[in-house]
């Protein structure tokens, strides 16, 4: 399915999709990037920043870091060290449900990385051992379940059961597939009505 969705332009699934979309507020902290990946996910209260180190050693290549911080919206579980961490096990990106820090390191590194937005303030070494991994945690109200499909482009994050019907993907690459006729016929001023309704 990974292989399928390559060329799958995220919001073309926003036609044929209802569920799995993170709301606006979880955002690219990283523009122009791509992420595709499997979820490797982990709930850690207590701004524990020894939890997060656990969730990079549990990294397997391809997997999309998704840190549920436990309604944590202060302290930055990623900057600079953990995204090379992450990138240094092949992780696909990273999605956060809190902020982050180090954006212009982030930038430079180039590893997707989606998050409410940023702040100077960190998670610590607090060790508490309360922190779960591997199981069904939830980011901004939608639910990620560990090897669901993750995207997210610049215009957000989506959320997709390995095991969806292939046909939604089919028809929106279709839909992909026939847009570029669609923006050249309004660019060249042929009536809107028959290009919107046609037939």
């Amino acid at each position: 399915m990974l292989d399928q969705l390559q060329n799958v332009e995220l919001p073309t699934l926003g036609h044929f999709l209802e569920d799995g979309f993170c709301p606006p507020e979880i955002r690219a902290m990283v523009p122009g990037v791509r992420m595709m990946g499997t979820a490797a996910t982990a709930r850690i209260p207590d701004a524990d920043a020894v939890a997060v180190n656990e969730a990079l050693l549990r990294l397997q290549p391809g997997e999309v870091l998704v840190l549920d911080m436990a309604g944590d919206r202060n302290h930055a579980p990623v900057g600079a060290v953990t995204s090379a961490a992450a990138w240094s096990r092949k992780c696909a990106g990273i999605l956060v449900d809190g902020p982050v820090t180090d954006v212009p390191e982030l930038a430079a590194a180039k590893l997707p990385v989606f998050a409410r937005g940023s702040t100077c303030l960190t998670t610590k070494r607090h060790a508490s051992g309360r922190s779960e991994f591997g199981i069904p945690i939830n980011i901004a109200g939608v639910e990620f379940r560990p090897g669901d499909i993750v995207l997210g482009d610049d215009n957000g994050v989506v959320v997709l059961d390995p095991d969806m019907d292939a046909d939604i993907i089919r028809q929106a690459t279709a839909s992909d597939q026939a847009e570029p006729e669609i923006l050249e016929r309004i660019a060249s001023g042929e009536p809107l009505e028959q290009i919107l309704y046609p037939g």
